[in-house]
């Protein structure tokens, strides 16, 4: 019976320990909606990281480890090439503040892309939670 009732422990301090899915916030916009996530979420998910980083800031400041790449935020859907074709794919946009960000997540949007995900507060909400920026 003691046997028993420790492995039931150990599985539960397993299963509690084991990171939670991060949903993100929605937004709606004109075409679907995005999903705001917090510096906290984003860094969960660059852990297990399975989507497309791009920061879309101008002038440049910085990234945030594990970009994939740099497009404009006024210039996105020039650069669409530098995107995933296929439009389900997950893509993660930030800038310095999120305003920029979330003015390219809303165009990709508009273009068809329905897994678009958005670092709300940008670099400067990462840097308040304690991360770091790479220049």
């Amino acid at each position: 019976m003691k046997r028993f009732i420790l492995v039931l422990l150990s599985a539960f301090i397993l299963i509690g320990c084991q990171s939670k899915p991060v949903t993100g916030e929605t937004v709606t916009v004109a075409g679907g909606y995005y999903k705001n996530v917090t510096a906290d979420e984003l860094r969960e998910m660059l852990k297990n990281k399975d989507f497309v980083f791009v920061n879309v800031h101008i002038p440049y400041a910085g990234d945030i480890t594990d970009t994939d790449s740099s497009i404009p935020y006024d210039g996105i859907e020039q650069n669409l090439s530098q995107l995933p074709s296929d439009k389900n794919a997950k893509i993660m946009l930030y800038c310095r503040s999120g305003r920029m960000s979330a003015i390219a997540a809303e165009k990709l949007v508009s273009l068809g892309y329905t897994n678009i995900w958005n670092l709300n507060g940008g670099m400067l909400a990462w840097e308040q939670a304690g991360f770091e920026i790479e220049k």
